[in-house]
């Protein structure tokens, strides 16, 4: 099949100017243009200048007021700079504008964030999620990317004629294309269901959080594990998934998976659903916040909106503010926000600091729907014995000459399956569960 062009090139060893328009009524706190700088540099791209404008409405051909993009087009000049990011979302033909007035290459938002993420792609999997979020980007955006239209002779009977633009080719592939990676994505996802629906003999918790929030620090501090760990927005894109051995509780599944970001584009969301069934699938979710940040109230508000969009929302939560060794000086701020979320858990991954409070809120967390019971059954009763085992966890079983206890942590809605069986006591029901016999 021949090859697709993608508009997305690779931005690794540019020199750029970041640009963005920011409408009346849109919240920024700090440099607005801090998280663009960090993920040109974790596109490898060095930045010279920065520019930004305040609107009512964006400018239809170029996004940008006619002054402000004079005064790019002299930054621009003035730095040699061979690439213009900006921090919105361009239309195709703004973008073409742009790059006619600028005389230069210039890139949005959305564009960034797919080439970090096709060159941190390791899995096949990331690669499937990332090759379709380029494609169904590039789409609409095909037009300005070829520049021969020539016509090609098509032969055959019933088939002369003028034959196809470049353009139709390139699209009418691109779109074929994209059919196959969800088709493949499809199997994927339906693959990952099932594996991860098989680990449900065990308690299964996911770290999520806003990118470089230090989802992978802390899973490394609780599981003694050496995960890949980065300073740098979306260092890691593929789930690891590790054994913790939670105190007070015994070992549950904790996994770690790819970081969220504000304005995250849409493609990448539906794209990466087979990496976060994980998510989708765990009996908590912790979600780590960089308590450092000066955004991280917009930061902990972008992954809720993301969680929303994924539907898994309304999941058992707790909020875990990471790296408060970076406010060891500024206490007000920490007490600020233990303030404004009173039930988060403050912690340092990097320092173990708080570490047991967080494992204490997790075994509370996810003892709500559990109850420790002893259950006294015949020892020849199988059946029972593979239930407890498949639902609840065996903790311990002591057997007599005609009877099995077995000390077991059980979801409380199989109370009632129990209540049900001949020969069988439970003890240690809650006051609300005790049966009357």
């Amino acid at each position: 099949m021949p090859q697709i062009q993608i508009r997305t090139e690779n931005a690794a060893g540019e020199v750029a100017v970041l640009a963005g328009v920011y409408l009346d009524g849109q919240r920024t706190t700090g440099e607005p243009l801090n998280e663009l700088a960090g993920l040109a540099e974790a596109a490898g791209v060095s930045v010279l200048a920065k520019i930004v404008q305040r609107r009512r409405k964006p400018e239809g051909a170029t996004y940008i007021g006619s002054g402000k993009l004079e005064e790019l087009k002299e930054l621009v000049d003035a730095n040699e700079a061979n690439l213009v990011i900006f921090d919105n979302d361009l239309a195709p033909g703004q973008t073409k504008n742009l790059e006619t007035a600028l005389n230069t290459k210039v890139i949005d938002r959305t564009e960034l964030i797919l080439d970090i993420f096709a060159s941190r792609a390791r899995t096949a999997e990331a690669r499937l999620a990332v090759e379709l979020a380029q494609l169904e980007y590039s789409l609409p955006r095909l037009k300005r990317m070829w520049t021969h239209l020539e016509r090609q002779g098509v032969g055959g009977v019933g088939l002369r004629g003028p034959g196809e633009k470049q353009l139709e080719v390139d699209r009418r592939l691109a779109q074929k294309r994209i059919l196959d990676l969800k088709a493949e994505l499809e199997n994927v996802y339906q693959r990952r269901q099932r594996e991860v629906k098989s680990r449900k003999t065990s308690r299964t918790v996911s770290l999520v959080g806003y990118t470089n929030a230090g989802k992978s620090t802390l899973l490394n501090k609780l599981t003694d594990s050496d995960v890949f760990v980065k300073d740098q927005l979306f260092a890691t894109l593929d789930t690891r998934t590790r054994r913790w051995n939670l105190p007070g509780w015994g070992p549950v599944l904790i996994s770690d998976t790819v970081g969220f970001i504000r304005d995250l584009p849409h493609h990448l969301v539906a794209g990466f659903r087979a990496t976060l069934e994980e998510v989708n699938q765990a009996d908590l979710l912790l979600h780590v916040a960089d308590a450092s940040s000066g955004e991280v109230n917009e930061q902990i508000a972008a992954v809720y909106d993301v969680l929303t969009e994924l539907g898994i929302n309304e999941k058992d939560t707790v909020l875990v503010l990471n790296k408060v060794d970076a406010l060891a000086d500024d206490e007000p701020a920490l007490s600020l926000l233990l303030q404004k979320y009173p039930s988060a858990v403050a912690v340092s991954a990097k320092t173990g600091s708080g570490l047991a409070a967080l494992t204490a809120a997790v075994s509370e967390a996810l003892s709500k729907e559990f109850c420790d019971i002893t259950v006294t059954m015949p020892i020849g009763n199988g059946r029972l014995a593979a239930l407890l085992a498949r639902e609840g966890e065996v903790l311990s079983t002591q057997y007599a000459e005609t009877s099995a206890t077995v000390h077991c942590r059980l979801p409380k809605h199989v109370l009632g399956v129990l209540k049900r069986e001949a020969d069988v006591q439970i003890t240690g029901l809650p006051a609300e569960q005790t049966p009357v016999w």
